[in-house]
C-alpha cells in the first residue's frame, strides 16, 4: 500500500465520521473531538516530511496478566510510521501522529492456538509533561488491559471505531467510545 493512499484514507474516514456523526452530543469546546482533532493532526503530517517507522515489538505476558492463560503478540504485518508534529522544549514530543497497516498473531503460549488481530488504526498521541497520554484513535487498535486498571476488564481487547483513550501515568486507561466496537481477543484463543 502506498504510504499517502493509508494517510488518504485515514484522513478521509475521520472528516466523514466527522460529517455524519449525530448520537454524540456535542464536547465541551475546551475538549478537542476524536474526528476533529484527528483529521486536523492527519491533514498537518500529509504536508509535512519526516515520517519514519515506528515497529511494535512482540512481546509475551504471563498466565493472569491479560489472559488467563500466557500470551505472545507478535506482529506479521508492520508497516506504522510515525511523525512528530511538535515536541516540548526538552525535545520530548508532544504531539505526533502513528498510521499505517499492523496485523498482530495472539498466541495461547499453553495450548499453541493463534488468532489474527487487524490493529491498523490511526491515532493522534498527546504526550502530557507528567507521563500521561490521550490517543484519538479512527480504526482499530489493539490495548492491553490490567485488573482493575481501566474502562475494560483485564484481557487484550481489539478496539475499533472512533473513539478517545486517555492513559494515566501508570497506563490506566479510560476508553472514551464515539461509536465502534470493542471485543477481547483473549476469548478467540482460549
Amino acid at each position: 500500500m502506498r504510504w499517502s493512499t493509508s494517510v488518504g484514507t485515514a484522513l478521509a474516514a475521520a472528516v466523514f465520521v466527522a460529517s455524519t456523526a449525530t448520537a454524540a452530543p456535542a464536547a465541551p469546546a475546551a475538549t478537542p473531538t476524536v474526528p476533529a482533532e484527528l483529521a486536523a493532526a492527519l491533514a498537518e503530517a500529509s504536508r509535512l516530511d519526516g515520517w519514519v517507522p515506528a515497529p511494535q515489538e512482540a512481546f509475551e505476558l504471563p498466565a493472569g496478566a491479560r489472559c488467563d492463560f500466557a500470551v505472545r503478540v507478535q506482529p506479521v504485518v508492520d508497516e506504522v510510521r510515525k511523525l512528530v508534529l511538535e515536541t516540548y522544549p526538552d525535545g520530548s514530543p508532544k504531539r505526533e501522529v502513528y498510521t499505517g497497516a499492523l496485523i498482530d498473531e495472539v498466541t495461547n503460549l499453553e495450548t499453541g492456538a493463534t488468532s489474527m488481530a487487524d490493529a491498523s488504526g490511526s491515532a493522534l498521541v498527546v504526550h502530557g509533561t507528567d507521563g500521561s497520554m490521550t490517543w484519538y484513535v479512527v480504526g482499530p487498535v489493539l490495548l492491553g488491559f490490567r485488573e482493575n486498571a481501566g474502562s475494560l476488564p483485564r484481557g487484550l481487547w481489539l478496539v475499533d471505531g472512533v473513539f478517545r483513550v486517555e492513559f494515566t501515568p501508570t497506563f490506566d486507561k479510560t476508553i472514551t467510545m464515539l461509536r465502534g466496537t470493542t471485543h477481547d481477543v483473549c476469548t478467540d484463543v482460549d
